[in-house]
């Protein structure tokens, strides 16, 4: 056998093998494409039921405020205040549920969020010294909704942040993070951290 039948026959093999590699690369970034595409539309669709909560909160915040106002007439602010945060919580939850993939929108609704809980305890505050507001009967019945919405919230977005959390850890393992980048997946999604305490307590009526 001559040596340009051997060259030409290694030459062959080669190219069989680096077609073989080429091949197993291309079929890895795809399997990773779509695992982490997957984990990623799993944790956008569960932010779904954290809109569906907030914005039964955000409709009952204005009916709270409405009934405080009937003994409230010297904390125009304070309510104001309450409706301002309220609308801006609203907005900021719009825009997240557009693209709950956009890092921004999230860091938006938080910011919004924390807002609205401060306008809210500062309106817990004033609410103590109208020992007959507490005393009505709609507000103690929106009070009872807004807690029972509020632990719905909690639900949702720890689901929603378990979703997000897998989807990280996803994109960061090996080989995963080699090719995350180059397949759309850049950086991590972002979790849904409210400030717990201001969140959990604030838009409670305490009796």
């Amino acid at each position: 056998m001559s040596s340009l039948t051997l060259a030409l026959g290694g030459g062959v093999i080669a190219a069989i093998v680096i077609g073989v590699i080429v091949l197993i690369v291309i079929f890895m970034i795809v399997g990773i494409y779509n695992n982490l595409t997957s984990l990623r539309e799993r944790y956008k669709n569960g932010f779904s039921q954290i809109e569906v909560q907030l914005q039964r909160r955000y409709d009952l915040i204005p009916n709270l405020v409405e009934t405080a106002k009937g003994y409230m007439e010297h904390e125009r602010e304070t309510l104001e205040a309450v409706i301002s945060a309220r609308n801006q919580a609203s907005a900021a939850l719009n825009t997240a549920s557009q693209n709950p993939g956009d890092n921004a929108a999230i860091g938006g609704l938080i910011g919004a969020e924390g807002a609205l809980a401060g306008a809210m305890g500062r309106l817990n505050v004033v609410m103590e010294a109208y020992p007959d507001l507490k005393a009505n009967q709609n507000m103690m019945q929106l009070s009872e909704e807004l807690t029972t919405t509020e632990n719905k919230v909690a639900f949702a977005r720890q689901a929603y942040n378990d979703g997000v959390t897998m989807y990280n850890i996803a994109r960061k393992k090996f080989p995963a993070v080699m090719f995350a980048g180059m397949v759309g997946h850049s950086e991590d999604g972002k979790l849904l951290e409210f400030d717990s305490k201001k969140i959990e307590e604030a838009p409670k009526v305490s009796f």
